[in-house]
């Protein structure tokens, strides 16, 4: 029987799974913040924790694993690979490879082994893989360097729409009330102050009402909701320019809280019109499995096993 690890590390956990051939979950590690942007030490422990606390759980050790997959937050420039890859090479798997995690989330959204995955959870980000096995990233590196939108592009913007409809520069808004009220002020002209006063930052969980103001047509919660699916459909259409799919079949996959948001279709149909323009073949589908069952499908596969559909489905059946 062979053995398959697949990681899955981000900004607050990681997470390690071990699966044998027909899909079955053997054991589970789980740690802290496993990004080497954020620090350094910090992730090297939790990706060995995790990595640990799976082998003991399933009674393997290292030799035991065919192949091991290692999707990382900040796995993004080659300069971040090559820390990385020296971090990997300590942790001492005979077979192993890695991606960025948003790869991870792509291949654990779709039964097929390319796509194309979009997410705007507190940031936003596309990459994608092609047939040959060939990826691309398009985004992820924050507004001045071309990214709109997210949990955090968002709040701004919602705060910003509010600042300019009270000076003048923009329509009335329903934002204006439902932002004073979720931070707690009496006028906009007290929020302003107190802002600048004290060189607050804006929060990150006002993006909600914009899909609340949107419910009850409010023209500037839906319009920066619009720009936001229209910014992700230009990455889109990016990365499948590059990679050369647009002849192809293939999902893509919608990821990120802002995405998964169930309240009306404001941003995830000019998804959908931006990627059936780039590629007529291709269909949205949301990411419901746990990411790590991305790396452990990638793991099967770089480990030269064909993963069946009722593998693939088993392992969608996880739960971290």
């Amino acid at each position: 029987m062979n053995y398959y690890l697949g990681m899955d590390a981000g900004g607050t956990k990681t997470y390690a799974v071990i699966a044998d051939e027909s899909g079955n979950v053997v054991g589970t590690g789980r740690s802290g913040m496993g990004n080497h942007q954020i620090n350094h030490a910090v992730a090297v422990h939790s990706i060995n924790e995790a990595v640990e606390g799976a082998l003991q759980q399933a009674g393997l050790t290292k030799p035991d694993i065919a192949f091991a997959f290692f999707g990382l937050a900040g796995a993004d420039r080659e300069t971040d690979f090559r820390i990385l890859r020296e971090i990997l090479r300590k942790v001492e798997f005979k077979n192993w490879d890695l991606a960025c995690d948003t790869i991870v989330a792509m291949r654990a959204g779709t039964t097929r082994q390319s796509g194309v995955v979009v997410i705007s959870g507190t940031g936003v980000n596309c990459s994608g893989m092609n047939e040959r096995g060939e990826a691309y990233q398009c985004g992820g590196f924050s507004y001045a360097f071309g990214d709109f939108g997210g949990g955090s592009g968002l709040s701004t913007e919602a705060f910003r729409t509010v600042i300019r409809a009270w000076d003048g520069r923009e329509e009335e808004t329903l934002l204006t009330g439902l932002v004073l009220k979720q931070l707690g002020y009496e006028s906009v002209e007290d929020m302003f102050n107190d802002f600048l006063d004290h060189e607050k930052r804006i929060p990150n969980n006002l993006t909600k009402l914009l899909f609340e103001a949107a419910s009850q047509g409010d023209a500037a919660a839906l319009r920066i909701l619009r720009q936001q699916g229209e910014e992700l459909g230009l990455s889109i259409g990016a990365v499948i320019k590059r990679l050369d799919m647009s002849e192809d079949e293939f999902d893509v996959v919608l990821a990120g809280s802002v995405l998964m948001r169930g309240d009306g279709d404001y941003v995830e149909k000019y998804i959908e019109e931006a990627a059936k323009k780039a590629a007529p073949r291709s269909k949205i589908r949301r990411l419901e499995a746990e990411p790590v069952v991305g790396s452990v499908l990638l793991a099967m596969q770089r480990g030269g096993m064909t993963v069946s559909e009722e593998v693939s489905e088993r392992l969608k059946q996880l739960k971290m």
